[in-house]
């Protein structure tokens, strides 16, 4: 695959916008451009978790689209991309990816993912799971998305909330077979 094409993130307004902010700095650290579209509760989401403004956030992307702009070039499946992460991924936005039934860019895009037959991660972030968020999950899954809650594995023994969250983007980067330098593997101590 060309690293020159585009990984699309979506943040939506979950919990955990933490995680969409380190996946932009991680992936600009490697070179592989990253194609933000933000939703709106993301937006409010990022003023109550951190101090970041949105405009920051953005300038971690090599190129932003705006919610509302369906016209965009993630809008369309002849626009090549790796696929798209959307982390966190909020209920809301994974019940419309689900159901085709788009309300903005976010959305539409990962949409867009899915009938392309181009990988989709959702780093979904709710908890506890009522049965409808889990047969959403499911039919997501059977359509070729691949759901990724940010888990923290503790056999890496992290020192830190930012090596739980590093580990973590690492593991989903490795579902694009992007090698990211973050993830301690399992058992690589004992080598």
């Amino acid at each position: 695959m060309s690293r020159n094409l585009p990984l699309v993130v979506g943040i939506s307004g979950a919990s955990g916008v933490i995680y969409g902010i380190r996946l932009l700095e991680i992936l600009r650290d490697l070179g592989i451009p990253a194609h933000l579209v933000m939703s709106r509760s993301a937006e409010v989401t990022l003023a109550h978790e951190t101090d970041l403004k949105v405009t920051e956030v953005r300038a971690l992307a090599a190129r932003t689209y705006a919610q509302a702009d369906i016209g965009a070039a993630i809008s369309s499946g002849s626009f090549r991309t790796r696929g798209m992460i959307v982390a966190p991924c909020s209920m809301r936005s994974m019940a419309e990816i689900a159901t085709g039934v788009t309300s903005g860019l976010l959305t539409r895009a990962a949409d867009v993912v899915l009938k392309e037959r181009r990988r989709l991660v959702l780093m979904v972030r709710e908890t506890p799971l009522h049965t409808g968020h889990l047969r959403t999950m499911t039919t997501l899954s059977e359509m070729g998305a691949i759901i990724a809650p940010p888990v923290p594995a503790f056999y890496a023994r992290p020192d830190s909330i930012a090596e739980m969250i590093d580990h973590t983007l690492g593991r989903v980067l490795d579902l694009f077979e992007i090698e990211s330098g973050i993830v301690r593997r399992w058992r690589d101590a004992e080598a």
